[in-house]
């Protein structure tokens, strides 16, 4: 079921969610499909369960086709992270432009880690790790940055490269953004 998005302003955002502890549980499977649904109907590239106001380390990325919102980025593989452990490879952070279902409408520039290990559970406990590199690493660091209660804005370093997306990328499909 789809669910409302928290925009930015809402304190739940703001706090540091808690870890799963019960995998495999028909109420977790069910927010999973909640949290698959509303990332899809806003044509999102992931999302975290903070921003529908669960307070729960848990992301879900990815999508099997190219997203309209990101026209240019590569496809990522659609993705259940639970209690997530990112450690980057290198000091390398490049700059990319990000934006977000809970900052709609606007855009900004983000440095993030190039290349990142991750690593955590899926929705039935089962351990992975993935080694990544550009847009995919990109995506799951701004996913859990939910988790820790960091909104995008909050790490923008130049706010020339900071706007609204219609302005910035006319012709880009921002309805959701």
């Amino acid at each position: 079921m789809i669910q409302p998005i928290l925009r930015m302003g809402d304190p739940r955002l703001l706090t540091v969610a808690a870890p799963v502890a019960e995998f495999g549980t028909p109420a977790l499977d069910t927010l999973l499909q909640d949290m698959f649904d509303t990332m899809r109907a806003a044509n999102g590239a992931g999302l975290a369960a903070p921003q529908i106001g669960v307070p729960l380390r848990i992301v879900i990325f990815g999508q099997p086709e190219l997203n309209s919102r990101y026209p240019d980025a590569p496809v990522v593989p659609q993705t259940v992270l639970i209690n997530p452990v990112l450690t980057a490879l290198d000091d390398i952070q490049v700059d990319g432009w990000e934006g977000c279902l809970s900052v709609p409408g606007l855009r900004g520039v983000v440095p993030r880690y190039l290349r990142l290990h991750y690593e955590g559970y899926d929705a039935e406990g089962q351990a992975f790790a993935r080694t990544v590199e550009g847009f995919h690493a990109r995506v799951v660091q701004h996913e859990c940055d939910h988790l820790d209660g960091v909104l995008y804005p909050m790490r923008v370093q130049d706010f020339t490269r900071f706007g609204y997306t219609d302005v910035l990328f006319p012709g880009l499909d921002a309805s959701d953004d």
